[in-house]
């Protein structure tokens, strides 16, 4: 029986029943093994009051580098520099992706955990972020890099790393497993204890950690401690659901999986009191919220839905299906909220869609992009036919025309589906690209044989800046219009994430919602025309409201296209 002051003694027991499902009789010891790590990080990091959230949440999406300058100044820097001199007031929260040693996938193929990669600066750059803008940052979970020091080990038959894959006959049967690429599944290794077969859900490059030695689970809360040690306040754990693995099952969202994932929420809630769990599940809407939990899972998922049904109703200038979803997404738990977005570093995944939108309508949705300069990324099922995953393609040039094609209307389109993400439900994060209405980066594409690559363009200052500070440019005009928008909401408390959200039915092609302020004395309601159309709403109970986006006070609601009203009562 292990000793511990009474309030740790609550700890080991919560998580002892935690541990039960996944590991057995080992799970008393597990645990104990964790408060250790736990005690000694609360000695060496005293806790720090964090406020909650609130509608000042903004939360931005960066790759370390995607700015750059002509200087020797490291990468992370030059990204300080301009998050200081043209988003400090905007933003709350950073995303920096994986930032660490890598071999492919743009970070997500993790060498190695603990150190941040040399070409983007280091640890002091990235503390000195975190002591300014709250600092999110990914724990690459499910995979790590075949050129870790872990795998090196597997290959060799060292310890630790021997035993930290998955090995699996490639006889068994595999086909029920659920996958996101249509990469093979096992990939041949040749090791000193002869060729193994070394499970791969994404590439043969990330091969799966084997969570079914405590070890691996050891290591990860290592990892965890250490960042949150290093500033971060908001854990993003990647591609999660896949966790755990059981021939014979879907292998995603696992009962196991969900256990570990309570686990990191109740080590973080102890060690790091006021930071933030969220989770990365890229599946259908009721399976994504269910890393809810009964409020001791995520603090925080991702609307995955979100991005395909904007770009669908703006696509094809209807409410229909927007308006279906919103109105049946749930009251989200007090102490949870979901992330909104519409862009990302990956594309804009098609998964959410099943069974909200028709097939065909996703095909014509499909169609669009590709005519827009976009591309599809394709999944293997277990018929080993393949369906379309997600929609690789820069958001800004998916807004360039409808399905008749393209048109004048691109800005508006664009500004359109941003302001629905920052109205809606949740705490809004932008996707860098985004703020610069950056275009799809064909030649990005080719040099890196990867379609992924069209939304990740890399930036030089000397290019950028001065676009941003020409009035005439199309740049700079979506770029100080999302300032201005932002700067807004964020003194507007009916957005606040915990504010309640009504759907309302007024018109084809208008989507529009009420919010109500958490004290239930303020009411807001956004109101988008979602067509090329202009648009006269018989909607007398709205008129005289305040528009916060610069109309005054309404006296008949006539939009132009694309419009967006935020009505308050009071100015």
């Amino acid at each position: 029986m292990q000793s511990y002051p009474k309030a740790f003694h609550a700890f080991h027991q919560a998580m002892t029943q935690l541990l039960i499902l996944p590991y057995g009789q080992e799970a008393g010891e597990i645990a104990a093994r964790i408060v250790r790590r736990v005690q000694y990080h609360l000695h060496e990091n005293p806790p720090k009051t964090v406020a909650g959230w609130s509608e000042k949440d903004i939360f931005l999406i960066t790759y370390g580098d995607t700015l750059h300058d002509n200087s020797e100044q490291p990468p992370l820097q030059v990204l300080k520099c301009f998050l200081d001199g043209y988003l400090n007031e905007v933003i709350s929260t950073l995303h920096i992706l994986p930032y660490f040693p890598y071999s492919s996938d743009d970070g997500f193929s993790v060498i190695d955990y603990l150190s941040v990669n040399e070409q983007l600066g280091s640890w002091q750059d990235i503390e000195a972020i975190a002591s300014d803008y709250q600092l999110m940052s990914d724990l690459v979970i499910n995979h790590v890099s075949r050129e870790s020091l872990w795998f090196a080990d597997f290959v060799s038959g060292h310890q630790p790393g021997r035993d930290y894959f998955i090995e699996e006959d490639p006889e068994t049967d595999l086909s029920e497993v659920t996958r996101p690429r249509n990469s093979p599944l096992l990939v041949p290794i040749h090791t000193r204890r002869g060729l193994k077969h070394v499970w791969a859900t994404f590439s043969e490059d990330q091969m799966d950690l084997n969570f079914k030695n405590p070890d691996v689970l050891i290591q990860m809360v290592d990892v965890l401690l250490f960042y949150l040690a290093r500033g971060t306040m908001v854990i993003r754990l990647d591609a999660v659901a896949f966790l755990w693995k059981k021939p014979g099952t879907h292998c995603i969202n696992l009962p196991e999986t969900h256990a570990i994932v309570k686990l990191f929420r109740l080590i973080m809630e102890r060690a790091c009191p006021g930071s933030t769990l969220l989770t990365e599940t890229n599946v259908p809407h009721e399976e994504n919220i269910s890393y809810f939990g009964d409020q001791d899972e995520a603090h925080m998922v991702y609307q995955f839905a979100l991005p395909p049904l904007i770009l669908h109703a703006l696509n094809r200038g209807t409410e229909k299906y927007l308006v279906q979803w919103a109105r049946n997404l749930p009251d989200y738990p007090e102490s949870c909220t979901v992330l909104n977005f519409t862009a990302s570093h990956d594309g804009v995944g098609l998964r959410p869609l099943a069974g909200v939108i028709p097939e065909n309508e996703v095909s014509e949705l499909i169609d669009s992009m590709h005519r827009f300069g976009g591309f599809v990324s394709m999944r293997t099922l277990s018929d080993n036919t393949e369906s379309p995953y997600e929609i690789n393609i820069a958001l800004f040039d998916a807004m360039k025309g409808t399905r008749r094609g393209e048109d004048q209307w691109q800005v508006q389109r664009f500004l359109c589906s941003q302001l629905i993400m920052l109205g809606m439900r949740g705490i809004p994060a932008f996707y860098i690209h985004s703020l610069f209405a950056t275009h799809n980066d064909l030649a990005g594409v080719e040099s890196s044989g990867r379609t992924r690559s069209i939304n990740r363009r890399k930036w030089l200052l000397e290019e950028l800046l001065p676009e941003l500070e020409n009035p005439a440019s199309t740049r700079s005009l979506v770029f100080h219009s999302l300032l201005n928008h932002i700067r807004v909401r964020k003194q507007e408390p009916c957005f606040h994430p915990n504010a309640s959200q009504t759907i309302l039915d007024m018109a084809p092609g208008i989507f529009a919602f009420l919010r109500t302020s958490p004290c239930g004395r303020r009411k807001l309601v956004a109101i988008h025309n979602l067509t090329s159309a202009h648009q006269t709403l018989n909607q007398p109970d709205y008129v005289g409201w305040f528009d916060l986006l610069g109309n005054g006070v309404i006296q008949d609601l006539q939009l132009k296209p694309y419009q967006v009203l935020w009505l308050a009562k009071t100015p």
